[in-house]
């Protein structure tokens, strides 16, 4: 599946995206819980607004895995916004299929973070250690 999705990512169609998704999907983004959502009304409405938003949206498939009904996939997706302006995401998707569609799916997709802070920023600013 994640073949067939990184093919209609790429083929920047929303009705063909939509199709991929059974009509009762549920999106989960266990990082950001607010933008959870159900339908394949709402996956054609979202990607309708990617390909306006990002007109040149390349989705790149890093890896992926198949166990059973469960699909992962590694993504970095990439392109600029229509004001010239970049646009990179990148993250793992975790997907359940049944009868050929996707039934739901997990999302740790982010921003590309490029404003410099190294590991040492990263770690004191996450963890906040104790000085010393």
């Amino acid at each position: 599946m994640v073949d067939r999705l990184v093919s209609a990512l790429n083929a920047h169609d929303p009705q063909r995206m939509a199709a991929l998704f059974a009509p009762d999907y549920r999106s989960v983004q266990p990082v950001h819980p607010a933008r959870g959502f159900g339908g394949r009304e709402q996956v054609q409405a979202n990607w309708t607004a990617v390909f306006a938003g990002v007109p040149d949206f390349t989705a790149e498939l890093v890896g992926s895995c198949a166990d059973g009904a469960s699909e992962w996939g590694e993504w970095d997706w990439h392109g600029r916004h229509t004001d010239g302006s970049a646009f990179a995401m990148r993250g793992v998707t975790i997907l359940t299929v049944r009868d050929g569609l996707i039934r739901d799916m997990r999302l740790y997709l982010e921003p590309v973070d490029t404003s410099g802070g190294d590991i040492d920023v990263a770690v004191q600013e996450l963890y906040r250690p104790p000085p010393g």
